[in-house]
């Protein structure tokens, strides 16, 4: 069945999907908007925005029952009843693991946008020239200067709440007003300056939640509920953001229930012509045709359906003429570090639940030092003081406890150190053609681990927290390492990668495929390298810069 044609047609909905929905709507395109999953619409469907944990059946807990039905989303924190359905049905759409890779995927209007830990920051030209400086895969085909405006651009519209630090290894943005430092934060933040000369930084977290009215969402209310959905629209997701931006241009068509299978290719024009859907409800085909396709479904998702396109042309997908393609995934390693107590606080508190904490940034394999392994990595984390839940594991009885209790306790800090993943062509996504989903799709199939030089970064990243800890005056200071398999850090990157050559490379500087210029992936997919900082922000500028590419080269009839 083929319907009506667009402009453009965006698979995706999330970070990037409704990035590109917005920038292409705004110069002037007809956009078709799929998502594979259910529509979620802002404030009606966030309907345990506002819930007290009393209000659960489990407390916000999980139960068996749910451990069942989510084998791979109870191996950590996402699996509670709270906002269990913002999670994939894994019954229905599975994946193999060669090696153990914890997947955890948002199939909903908005994606993972509506869950993200919010943390926004820029990549820096060190990032960007690391891997043609030590040799390790391919050169980012772009430089922190081609990208700049771009992130001005995404940190004016999404509101990124950050201080100015003047730091080259973590450029300055478009802030909002940070959220500051607890009292506890700062004592720690001056010790460290002090001690280590300036070279290692304890800074507010910078992070995609108001503080200060921007278009018609409020600033953040300090509840610590993000996770939830937010009925203030106080922090960036596609609800609250791109996506009513994109409505308001009358320009937006939004599909929900709609899975891509393929992206239609034209052998003899070298372009693609849409794609084909299948309806998740109905299992009825479609075939949508455009000018352009963006391709954010997710770095996997993006990379399984290249895979499953155009194989009449090339056996291996749209865009495996390289041998790149499904190669080099990448994640961010963490979950370790040290946590400590804080002396002479017990007279100061902290007003609310704050949705970001502090920051370190990467200070190993920079301005002359040198380590046995190459990148680095930053801490996130918070001081606090502790609540009656520190009783819970006592045998405590009487008056004089239970009022004890009712007390604010210790002061205590601690960070977790995140640490960049090298590029490494044996850590891939291929097809699996023995398993297939509940639409009759074969599944992704993914073999990835860390190696050596991410094991001997792990020894640093919790040596020195503890010593900064410890040279900052905390007490009782303690490592800690749970463990880490990749997917963890929910920042998938990789297997769709840009680069300077069509034989090295999936996507070219524009982000658009080699093998079909009309088809551009701006997800996490198209990550050269990680660095060690989240990456959405990365993912947002790098689609505002593709969609204004895309339109250029549309109206000169390049496409």
């Amino acid at each position: 069945m083929q319907e009506s044609a667009y402009d453009a047609i965006v698979v995706g909905s999330g970070i990037s999907g409704g990035w590109a929905a917005k920038e292409l709507t705004e110069k002037g395109l007809r956009v078709l908007l799929l998502e594979r999953g259910r529509n979620v619409e802002h404030v009606k469907d966030y309907p345990n925005a506002r819930k007290g944990p009393w209000e659960y059946p489990h407390r916000g807990g999980r139960t068996k029952a749910m451990e069942a039905d989510y084998p791979v989303l109870k191996r950590d924190y996402p699996l509670n009843e709270k906002n269990l359905d913002f999670w994939v049905n894994e019954k229905e759409s599975p994946y193999t693991e060669v090696r153990r890779f914890d997947w955890y995927r948002g199939y909903q209007v908005g994606g993972r946008s509506l869950m993200w830990g919010r943390q926004s920051y820029r990549f820096s030209d060190i990032d960007f020239e690391a891997n043609l400086k030590d040799g390790i895969a391919v050169d980012w085909p772009i430089r922190y200067k081609d990208i700049a405006p771009w992130y001005d651009h995404a940190e004016r519209f999404a509101g990124i709440a950050g201080s100015a630090e003047g730091l080259p290894q973590l450029p300055d943005g478009q802030f909002q007003p940070a959220m500051p430092l607890n009292c506890g934060e700062e004592v720690v933040a001056g010790r460290l300056h002090k001690k280590f000369g300036g070279r290692r930084r304890l800074i507010p977290g910078r992070v995609a939640n108001l503080t200060q009215a921007l278009q018609n969402r409020a600033p953040c209310q300090s509840r610590n509920a993000c996770w939830l959905g937010c009925p203030y629209g106080a922090y960036f997701s596609t609800q609250s953001s791109t996506l009513p931006a994109a409505r308001a241009t009358g320009r937006l068509t939004l599909k929900p229930f709609a899975i891509v299978s393929e992206v239609l290719y034209n052998k003899d024009t070298k372009r693609a012509t849409g794609v084909r859907v299948i309806d998740a409800v109905s299992s009825q085909t479609t075939d949508y045709s455009a000018k352009i396709i963006f391709l954010c479904a997710s770095t996997i998702n993006s990379t399984w359906l290249l895979m499953r396109s155009a194989t009449d042309v090339w056996p291996g997908g749209l865009g495996s003429t390289s041998d790149a393609l499904g190669k080099n995934l990448m994640d961010h390693h963490f979950r370790l570090g040290a946590n400590g107590d804080l002396e002479g606080l017990d007279d100061k508190y902290y007003y609310g639940r704050r949705p970001t904490g502090f920051y370190i940034p990467r200070y190993r394999n920079v301005f002359g030092d040198k380590r046995d392994y190459l990148r680095g990595f930053g801490y996130q984390g918070s001081a606090s003081r502790e609540g009656w839940s520190r009783a819970v594991a006592e045998l405590g009885v009487g008056a004089e406890f239970k009022d004890a209790m009712t007390m604010p306790g210790q002061w205590t800090i601690g960070a977790t150190a995140f640490g960049e993943m090298l590029p490494d062509p044996t850590n891939t996504v291929s097809l699996d053609l023995t398993r297939k989903d509940k639409w009759g799709l074969p599944v992704p199939k993914v073999d990835c681990a860390i190696g050596e030089n991410e094991r001997r970064m792990r020894k640093d990243m919790t040596a020195d927290m503890a010593e900064m800890l410890t040279e900052t005056g905390a007490k009782n200071v303690r490592t800690f390492d749970s463990d880490y398999t990749p997917g963890m850090g929910i920042h998938e990157m990789g297997t769709a990668r840009m680069g300077r050559d069509p034989k090295t490379s999936v996507l070219n500087e524009w982000n658009q495929v080699w093998d079909a210029p009309n088809v551009f992936v701006t997800d996490g997919s198209c990550m050269t390298s990680a660095a060690c900082v989240n990456p959405s922000l990365t993912y947002m500028a790098l689609t505002a810069r593709a969609a204004d590419h895309a339109v250029n080269e549309l109206n000169r009839r390049n496409l």
